[in-house]
């Protein structure tokens, strides 16, 4: 399975969507779906990292990583 196809379902279990909720790469997150508050953002990064074997730095986490899915998953490549 691929980086983005993981990630989407890493945030559908996060946040408890829908297996059929449209998300593509520009899909806002942050402040646009209601479940994806701080306590999702740190569920989300901690699958992230079991996921794909990988540690995220508290200072590598911004609004911007979490602006669309695009740039989560590009977060995500980028790391792995």
């Amino acid at each position: 399975m691929n980086t983005v196809a993981l990630v989407k379902d890493i945030l559908i279990d996060a946040l408890q969507l829908s297996d059929d909720t449209p998300i593509d790469a520009e899909t806002a997150l942050l402040g646009s779906i209601a479940e994806f508050d701080s306590m999702a953002v740190v569920t989300v990064l901690t699958a992230i990292e079991e996921t794909f074997g990988i540690e995220i730095d508290d200072d590598e986490i911004s609004a911007e990583v979490f602006e669309t899915f695009g740039t989560l998953c590009s977060f995500v490549e980028q790391k792995i």
